[in-house]
């Protein structure tokens, strides 16, 4: 493998590192946002793992700057098939060219690589469903690349060392679906002191990815009735130009803000500025009906309170800790009302938010994790 296809690491360096195990992350992205994947490489490398990434320059990625040792191919195609064939490709290549003890393979499309490599030099896979890979939108449609996917994960999963996902609902599908045990890691942060703002603006926040079903037109439409507010838009996608189109479009009511993609201190720093948080996801097919995102647990430990589509596993974090309101009427005016009645509350959210944070937080669930790396030890 050249120097010069990655980014992070002469590929010459990589194997001075020592440790008690060496563990190798893929994941098929920048690596430089993924808050999951670098939660887990940090406890993990807290507690006996010599840890190394694996990721993808994206045309937009900027410089690493994560704080583990990484490296980074360059890919000539940044979509589409070619994309996922090509990242497995290097990735397989790596491997094979490496030493390592074990592969943490990050959902779907970093299984194919991983395991065949793993295969090759008899190592174990462990496996992060980050969602439910078969079951997204943009295979919707599409029934020959959802079957290869859907190949792919019964000829690889069945043989992973060990296998975690999001949410109880996702584990017990796969569990049922390949009759092996799925553990369960949720997405939630690193816990943070409560904030001291003293006057939040009338600030609506939408953090994540601007892609198809977020429920982000919406967001947008239900703006025309609150002339008082400002949407703001942290993420970057496959829509985000018909956002903005449609966003420049309505001529009156309130102000729509796009950000891009933001770190993740100047996206805490951006969300302590609202009232309200949304987590709008349509349901579209198993993945996201079964959906439960980071933003929810961000604006928890930011303590803003939520509005989250009525989907089981959103629902039951806001019903059981009463730090929100479901929407089940997805009209914009209903959202616009149900914003304003979330803001006019807020006050009455605050403690139960200060339970929430405390518990929904990486220092609780990372034990989890920890139990079930117990299979490399």
């Amino acid at each position: 493998m050249h120097k010069a296809k990655l980014d992070g690491l002469n590929v010459l360096q990589i194997s001075i590192f020592a440790g008690m195990k060496r563990l190798i992350i893929a994941v098929n992205n920048d690596l430089n946002t993924d808050q999951r994947v670098l939660r887990i490489a940090g406890t993990l490398s807290a507690n006996g793992f010599d840890v190394f990434l694996f990721g993808r320059i994206a045309p937009n990625s900027k410089s690493l700057s994560i704080g583990h040792k990484a490296v980074r191919a360059r890919l000539m195609a940044h979509k589409g098939m070619m994309l996922y064939i090509l990242f497995n490709w290097r990735l397989f290549w790596f491997l094979m060219s490496h030493k390592y003890d074990a592969v943490l393979s990050n959902d779907l499309d970093s299984l194919v690589g991983s395991s065949l490599a793993s295969f090759f030099k008899h190592k174990p896979v462990v496996y992060d469903s980050h969602e439910y890979f078969t079951e997204l939108p943009e295979l919707a449609g599409r029934p020959f690349k959802r079957w290869i996917w859907l190949v792919a994960e019964r000829m690889f999963l069945p043989y992973v060392k060990a296998s975690y996902t999001v949410c109880k609902s996702l584990a017990d599908i796969y569990s049922e679906k390949y009759g092996r045990p799925f553990g369960v890691v949720r997405n939630v942060p690193y816990s943070l002191p409560k904030p001291a703002v003293a006057d939040r603006r009338n600030v609506v926040m939408y953090q994540g990815a601007l892609n198809l079903g977020r429920g982000i037109e919406l967001m947008i439409d239900a703006m025309k009735y609150l002339p008082e507010c400002e949407l703001v838009i942290a993420g970057s996608g496959d829509v985000e130009a018909d956002l903005r189109k449609r966003a420049s479009s309505q001529t009156e009511g309130g102000k729509v803000v796009f950000l891009g993609r933001l770190s993740p201190d100047e996206l805490h720093k951006k969300t302590l500025e609202a009232k309200v948080g949304l987590s709008l996801e349509e349901d579209l097919g198993l993945n996201y009906h079964y959906a439960l995102p980071n933003k929810l647990f961000d604006y928890i430990q930011a303590r803003v309170p939520v509005i989250v589509a009525d989907l089981p596993e959103m629902r039951n974090i806001v019903q059981t800790y009463k730090i929100g309101e479901v929407l089940t009427d997805r009209s914009p005016q209903n959202l616009a009302n149900m914003i304003r009645k979330v803001m006019g509350g807020s006050g009455a959210y605050s403690d139960n938010l200060e339970t929430a944070s405390a518990q929904l937080c990486w220092e609780n669930e990372s034990a989890k994790l920890l139990d079930i790396y117990q299979c490399l030890k």
